[in-house]
């Protein structure tokens, strides 16, 4: 291995471990996709891990100036093929070889600027950032599992953003507690946090079971290297999701659920063995 090729690897690899150190589910989805897309997504993940970790984490610095260095290092990176940053390295080398749009990063990038300067979300500026923080997250990976099918990519593109919609408005579900009363947000639009009843519950619910009925259809029809992975994801949060539609808002609004990661591995083990035998 040449030194370039050797530094390439070892910023994919500082990607695999933040996505290890980040997210026991993410990890094991991946792991379950063809080998020849694990890196990519890796890097797709440590990418926007990164960007929220600005905005969510670092309360005591200047996160405005945080992210504004972080969105100009990521386009040198991208126009320039090289960063000494290892993680954006990585993302770059993804996006220049998938030919991964520009306007997807930007989306992502400015709802997470959104997640600075707003607290409650109207409709429009609620759609906004669910296409910016989670939709685009899942056209990237789509850009990388049609491995250059434009038509491919077009085809399943409305299904993949509903399968990021999804997760989404389910993490928004999972941590309206601490998104509250750590951060002062509340993503439902209309919905106060102190008076969330089982009405305004039973409404998200039912959006997000639409959002996992259309986004099921294209799950089936992804290249066979990423249909296992993604559906193993799909499973784990629409597992989630009935635990959650299960509970009283009272319970949400005090604890956060979790799926314990002995349930994530029956269900990776189950979904292997189901898509091997041809029941999934």
């Amino acid at each position: 291995m040449d030194a370039k090729a050797l530094y390439d690897q070892t910023t994919f690899e500082c990607s695999k471990l933040i996505t290890q150190r980040y997210s026991t589910s993410f990890t094991l989805g991946i792991k379950t996709l063809d080998s020849k897309f694990h890196m990519p997504i890796y890097a797709i993940y440590g990418f926007v891990r990164y960007a929220d970790e600005i905005v969510d984490t670092f309360h005591d610095k200047d996160k405005k100036q945080l992210l504004h260095t972080f969105k100009k290092d990521t386009y040198k990176s991208i126009k320039d093929k090289i960063s000494l940053n290892p993680v954006l390295h990585a993302f770059q080398l993804v996006v220049n070889s998938y030919q991964i749009d520009l306007d997807l990063i930007e989306a992502f990038l400015t709802s997470m600027e959104m997640d600075l300067d707003f607290k409650t979300y109207n409709d429009s500026r609620y759609h906004e950032y669910i296409y910016g923080s989670a939709e685009v997250v899942g056209l990237m990976c789509l850009k990388v599992f049609c491995e250059g099918d434009q038509n491919q990519y077009l085809f399943l593109k409305d299904a993949a953003c509903k399968l990021g919609s999804a997760f989404q408005k389910v993490n928004f579900l999972r941590d309206i507690k601490s998104d509250y009363e750590e951060r002062g947000r509340v993503y439902f639009p209309g919905v106060d946090f102190n008076t969330f009843d089982k009405s305004a519950k039973s409404l998200i619910e039912e959006d997000i079971q639409r959002d996992f009925d259309a986004a099921l259809q294209g799950i089936r029809l992804l290249p066979s290297g990423a249909k296992l992975g993604v559906k193993v994801a799909y499973l784990y949060y629409l597992k989630l999701f009935k635990k959650i539609k299960g509970l009283p808002p009272e319970t949400i609004t005090q604890q956060r659920i979790r799926i314990p990661n002995a349930r994530k591995i029956s269900l990776l083990i189950s979904t292997y063995c189901g898509t091997k035998l041809g029941f999934n």
